[in-house]
């Protein structure tokens, strides 16, 4: 997984991870993917990404969920 692929800048996009020298956000190109569009399907639609852009989004996005933060329940 190349996490150079991807970039956050408080100054585009208001910092949500995109996918590096465009505006696309990680969490589109994931959400393509959950609604069942191949790589090659989201290359035709965003013809500035390669497959591996896809790929490095789909990296990213498992590291983010697989951070653990666990709620502390507190009893009375």
């Amino acid at each position: 997984m190349d996490l150079r692929r991807i970039t956050i800048n408080h100054q585009i996009m208001g910092g949500v991870p995109c996918v590096a020298g465009t505006r696309i956000p990680v969490a589109t190109i994931v959400g393509l993917v959950a609604n069942g569009l191949t790589t090659g399907e989201i290359v035709a639609e965003y013809p500035q990404l390669v497959p591996d852009d896809v790929q490095a989004c789909l990296g990213y996005a498992a590291r983010a969920v697989d951070e653990r933060e666990l709620p502390v329940r507190l009893t009375a």
